[in-house]
């Protein structure tokens, strides 16, 4: 698994744009959003920086932990 930190997430939207955006490229992608620790873990086919495009596309700035 890949963990991201993303900040500025907040809210239920964000957990499911944030979804989106990885499984959008990866449908088989499992993602696991932690509001509280600002952070996001993938389980993907993807590379990181496939995965840091997606959720930056969406207008979250994310880096790899």
């Amino acid at each position: 698994m890949q963990v991201f930190t993303v900040q500025n997430m907040s809210c239920g939207h964000c957990v499911k744009a944030i979804t989106n955006a990885v499984q959008a490229r990866d449908p088989a992608a499992s993602v696991r959003v932690d509001l509280a620790a600002k952070e996001v873990g993938v389980e993907s086919q993807l590379d990181a920086a496939q995965i840091i495009e997606a959720i930056s596309e969406e207008g979250y700035p994310v880096k790899l932990v």
